[in-house]
């Protein structure tokens, strides 16, 4: 039996492997769940799954929840402590690491440390430390299994191949839910449109981020240390039916590409049962209602996500995290009513305007530089 730590799980990609859990008791348990503060959902799925470690990132709600669950036989740990006590839990073989934000390095750092197996779902892990996370994986023989869409899509076309034959990566986008709009429209969009995605059911940032096309930046990011392949050798491709999850070109010409309807627990259990496929209770494609599968440039002079973020990739080192830090600060002010949607790429630009970059920066000066680009942001707008 496989035995999860589930880091982030009262969010959309835990409470989805919790479903694949629930699928597959005989060959599936929880160790160990780790939220940043929803204790309600948490509570529910300690009485439910029954780990022997529960974390809670807010302190005061760690101390509530230790209230309401003191009849049961789970230990509750706090802060950012208690996350990395998740991570590196006993039992525990595969750590899903699904937590938002640069929250999730330490605890990955730590589990790869304690040999624990990566199911990744948290993109700022590679794209802010990839030059660490990437050898240090290989060092203590550890595998990091890639749980976004796109990224498990390209795993999956490149089994059994040689990858030094991959010409290059084809990462698909949808082109989210302002698809075709330009910036005299975007100017006006609301909180409420950029939450109304098209095809898939993501958390409020990542749905943001997909409007922005700042999310296919740091997957392009990601792509490049998960895959070893330069990011100029990774190609953005809107293609809005989301039924094409990305593809891989070889040197003879030859596109291999994985196929599926947009439903996320697909690439979450590929991850937890690699090299195995199971079964999964999903609709399936359906080619002769499909009819069509429509490919699109990106518009990145109006989406300019994408192009910040090919930006922070050239110039390396700490970049990648004052990208992804003033992005963070940029989209909370926006899903606060705080700026408008365009905001969010000059917030982005003139944080990176001013930063000089590090050149190849350890864990505390990744986590300083973000700090440093809050403080920034937050003093400036």
């Amino acid at each position: 039996m496989k035995v999860l730590s589930i880091l982030g799980s009262t969010g959309s990609i835990g409470t989805q492997t919790l479903d694949i859990v629930r699928a597959n008791k005989e060959e599936l348990r929880v160790g160990a769940l780790a939220a940043g503060s929803n204790i309600d959902l948490l509570e529910k799925q300690i009485r439910e799954f029954r780990p022997g470690l529960a974390a809670v990132y807010d302190e005061k709600k760690a101390e509530e929840l230790r209230i309401r669950t003191a009849d049961l036989n789970v230990k509750i740990a706090g802060g950012m402590d208690g996350v990395i006590e998740a991570a590196v839990y006993g039992d525990s073989d595969t750590v899903v690491t699904s937590m938002v934000g640069m929250i999730g390095i330490r605890p990955t750092v730590a589990a790869i440390k304690a040999g624990k197996n990566i199911a990744l779902a948290n993109k700022e892990t590679l794209v802010c430390a990839g030059h660490i996370i990437m050898p240090m994986a290989e060092e203590y023989n550890v595998s990091i299994l890639p749980v976004d869409s796109e990224h498990s899509a390209i795993f999956q076309s490149m089994n059994g191949e040689n990858r030094k034959r991959i010409s290059k990566i084809l990462l698909t986008a949808s082109g989210g839910p302002f698809r075709g709009k330009k910036r005299e429209e975007l100017s006006k969009m609301t909180v409420e449109d950029a939450l109304k995605h098209p095809n898939w059911s993501m958390g409020r940032k990542i749905t943001v981020d997909s409007a922005t096309l700042v999310n296919k930046g740091l997957e392009v990011m990601e792509a490049g240390w998960l895959f070893d392949v330069p990011t100029d050798r990774i190609q953005v491709v809107v293609h809005p039916q989301s039924i094409i999850h990305s593809m891989v070109e070889y040197e003879d010409g030859a596109v291999i590409a994985q196929l599926g309807m947009p439903d996320m627990k697909l690439p979450i259990q590929y991850a937890l049962f690699y090299p195995d496929r199971r079964y999964l209770d999903a609709k399936r494609v359906d080619f002769f209602r499909l009819k069509e599968i429509t490919f699109e440039e990106p518009d990145t002079d109006t989406f300019r996500g994408l192009k910040l973020a090919m930006r922070a990739s050239a110039e390396g080192g700490s970049m990648p995290t004052v990208f992804n830090a003033a992005n963070e600060k940029a989209v909370a002010m926006f899903l606060d009513r705080k700026t408008g949607f365009l905001d969010i790429y000059d917030i982005i630009e003139s944080a990176m305007d001013a930063h000089s970059t590090i050149p190849d920066p350890d864990i505390d000066s990744i986590l300083e530089t973000e700090k440093e680009t809050y403080r920034y942001v937050e003093s400036r707008w």
